[in-house]
């Protein structure tokens, strides 16, 4: 659960495929003030097997009345420019091995996966575990056959001809894991251990939630995924939603129009960026 939960909530690191687009119909919101604000919020997923047909005439009319386009990342495609980020971060002196920082019953889990990743066993030794813990669910994902070339996210920004801003950037979004404690780093690589052979199949349900714009199921496979970790879900969610309402509101009261397209999770639940923003005064109708 936690695996799938990662590759929706960021769009960092990729793979590679193609096919005949299908129809799906994502999420959308439009927001309103008592001024004539408006912005609206689309649902994305970051990687998916195939391409899809995302644009729907809902979409197309919000696309044409936005002003500009606010991503997770605006250089979304500048992969080389992520890897450097993370570089810059992910190693630091001193670390044990990796073995030691996974819980006791989960180490021939560890090196199993390590294995199946194609990862020599003492290779990510000198990395802080958030960033092993990435780095493994990247050489895993590969069986998932899952494209971030695909990412909703990077069709968004393909189509759109306008400014595009950011909420925070590919640096920014790796220096929420950076700082997270060790021990919620360690919770992190255990639960992606943990995913094993479900994974496939999970992520599947997840891309099909989104593609039909399931946000309650959505909503209840984050729950499950952060249960029992307050501190990952108050780091990589709750606290980012919180960051981006108060930039939406700003951008709101300045007169911009914003298209805003992030990860689906994000808008789902009682902590997602609709419910937030209601919860300020603002009016947010559900348009797909």
């Amino acid at each position: 659960m936690f695996n799938r939960l990662l590759a929706f909530l960021f769009g960092l690191l990729a793979l590679s495929s193609c096919a005949k687009p299908e129809p799906v119909h994502p999420a959308l919101w439009l927001v309103e003030g008592p001024k004539g604000e408006q912005a609206w919020l689309f649902g994305t997923i970051h990687a998916l097997p195939e391409k899809v047909d995302w644009r729907t005439p809902r979409v197309d009319a919000a696309l044409g009345q936005a002003d500009r386009l606010v991503l997770e990342v605006a250089a979304i495609e500048d992969d080389a420019g992520t890897a450097r980020a993370f570089a810059a971060l992910a190693q630091s002196p001193g670390q044990p091995p990796l073995a030691t920082r996974v819980a006791p019953d989960l180490r021939d889990d560890l090196a199993e996966d390590l294995a199946s990743g194609g990862i020599p066993p003492a290779q990510l030794d000198p990395y802080e575990t958030w960033a092993a813990a990435l780095m493994l669910q990247q050489a895993l994902s590969r069986g998932d056959q899952s494209d971030a070339a695909n990412g909703i996210d990077r069709a968004v920004a393909r189509a759109w001809n306008g400014p595009i801003e950011e909420f925070e950037g590919a640096a920014a979004q790796l220096a929420i894991f950076d700082r997270l404690p060790e021990a919620a780093q360690r919770a992190m690589l255990n639960a992606v251990l943990r995913e094993g052979e479900t994974r496939t199949a999970t992520l599947r349900e997840l891309e099909q939630a989104w593609a039909r714009g399931d946000m309650a199921l959505i909503d209840r496979l984050t729950i499950e995924g952060f249960a029992g970790q307050p501190i990952l879900l108050e780091a990589l969610l709750v606290a980012r939603n919180r960051a981006w309402t108060d930039r939406l509101e700003t951008l709101l009261r300045s007169g911009a129009r914003p298209f805003v397209a992030v990860g689906a999770a994000h808008l789902a639940g009682k902590d997602g960026l609709p419910a937030m923003l209601a919860a300020r005064g603002w009016k947010v109708t559900r348009l797909q």
